[in-house]
């Protein structure tokens, strides 16, 4: 019995060290980081709603490494790797926005290699973009102007299911986080040229003298909205 207890104990240490040796491996040193681009326009998304996946080459992988990636409201991501080799894929049907695909219609992919920090902005067509967008406090309300770009035609163009305008205590504002919205249907719309929107503030607790604001434009057909960037409206 004293031979076994002996044995357990060091069957016990041993694995003890091996565990701690595994933890205490390094973890990735390297920061990927970029933004969602159409040439040099900033593409706005809601917050955690696009997702983008990582790839590593060899190693004897198949799958992504990271499948629950998302890119942050103002279109910026980030992730922590190793020195390498990878590629980065937004999966089809993701985002307000058109992404390369390869000729048998698969997501086309954005290599990376890794040795130190990086940063790759992430080139994409999006359906429409918000643009020369402005938001002002008049009254109890938030109003907001803008005008509607529409960058894909022909074809492969959708039509305005709605435009939105959201507006929140903290500065994450979307269809989803919101304390007050207004929305008008793209059939209504006369022109896209001009827009101008309203929304009545609702009294919060606690009180405070400023909302955070954006517009939002749902298209047919596409899950994810096209956002305006975000307004501080103080009042």
């Amino acid at each position: 019995m004293k031979h076994l207890s002996k044995y357990m104990l060091a069957a016990g240490l041993g694995a003890c060290i091996y565990s701690c040796k595994k933890d205490n491996y390094a973890p990735p040193g390297a920061m990927l980081t970029g933004n969602l681009l159409y040439n040099t326009d900033t593409i706005y998304v809601e917050k955690d709603a696009v997702h983008f996946q990582i790839y590593q080459y060899g190693f004897g992988k198949v799958g992504p490494i990271s499948t629950n990636e998302t890119f942050a409201q103002d279109g910026s991501y980030s992730a922590a790797l190793f020195n390498g080799d990878y590629k980065l894929i937004i999966p089809a049907g993701d985002g307000p926005f058109v992404s390369a695909t390869t000729s048998s219609g698969a997501p086309d992919s954005v290599a990376i290699t890794m040795n130190g920090n990086q940063t790759t902005d992430i080139q994409v067509t999006p359906y429409y973009l918000i643009r020369n967008a402005q938001a002002s406090a008049s009254g109890d309300n938030v109003t907001a102007s803008f005008s509607i770009d529409q960058i894909i035609t022909g074809a492969d163009a959708k039509d305005i299911e709605s435009v939105n305008l959201y507006i929140n205590k903290t500065q994450f504002v979307s269809a989803n986080n919101n304390i007050a919205g207004a929305s008008v249907s793209g059939s209504d719309l006369t022109s896209l040229s001009g827009v101008s929107m309203s929304v009545a503030i609702p009294s919060m607790t606690p009180t405070q003298s400023y909302v955070f604001a954006r517009i939002g434009l749902k298209i047919s057909g596409v899950e994810d909205m096209i956002f305006s960037p975000l307004f501080k409206v103080e009042f």
